[in-house]
């Protein structure tokens, strides 16, 4: 599923990531670390957003910089913050843009769209103005605007920091019900819960690679340390 060798990543001159080696195909992969130990920006590698310095990156068979934009419609991308993601003010508009640019007919894209909402628990949406909603809802629609699109891989980036703990859960119940694999980047340690495997990361490196249990216990002694 992802294939990362002798990564690394600079930016603006300090290196941010290093000696990354890894195989990822288990369905839910979780990714934590103190600040700016490099998570988010790994992340950022996963779709294209950030080119390594250093090494290569395939998801599903494809290269993040030669095969940026194939990679982009493989890869669901979700920002923490929503508003970095909705486009249109209105809920039904945004989540259709996705679909006018991938060329959709435009008698499919209704459908799409209704349907997509109705998935997140949005149903009757589709006329509310996305400043109106509250942050999880909000949320929601961002991906369910990523979701209409059908990627086979979704990589959300701390996508319940600005929520309360009833829309956190909100999230994360349309994320199971996406069926899809996922790879998520979380301060939210109790997420994890069930999760396939969990890296830890530390100074740009991975510093234990592991099921729930054993990185847990190895991330809080980190962070007692």
């Amino acid at each position: 599923m992802i294939e990362l060798r002798g990564v690394a990543l600079e930016r603006g001159g300090r290196r941010v990531l290093r000696d990354l080696d890894l195989r990822l195909t288990e369905p839910r992969i979780g990714v934590i670390g103190s600040n700016g130990s490099g998570k988010s920006s790994f992340a950022r590698l996963l779709n294209g957003l950030l080119a390594p310095s250093e090494g290569f990156v395939r998801v599903y068979g494809l290269d993040t910089v030669a095969d940026t934009r194939a990679v982009r419609r493989t890869v669901g991308f979700l920002f923490q913050n929503p508003d970095h993601q909705i486009v249109y003010p209105g809920v039904a508009e945004d989540l259709a843009f996705g679909l006018r640019n991938r060329g959709l007919p435009k008698a499919e894209i209704g459908p799409r769209v209704e349907a997509a909402l109705a998935r997140f628990g949005l149903a009757g949406f589709g006329d509310r103005l996305t400043h109106e909603l509250s942050g999880g809802e909000r949320q929601l629609v961002a991906l369910a605007g990523i979701m209409v699109l059908e990627p086979r891989l979704l990589v959300l980036d701390e996508p319940t920091t600005l929520l309360d703990r009833r829309n956190t859960r909100r999230v994360m119940a349309a994320v199971e019900a996406a069926e899809r694999p996922v790879v998520l980047v979380t301060h939210d340690l109790p997420l994890l819960d069930g999760f396939d495997r969990v890296l830890v990361f530390e100074e740009g490196r991975v510093a234990c690679d592991a099921p729930p249990g054993k990185a847990l216990d190895f991330y809080r002694r980190l962070a007692d340390a």
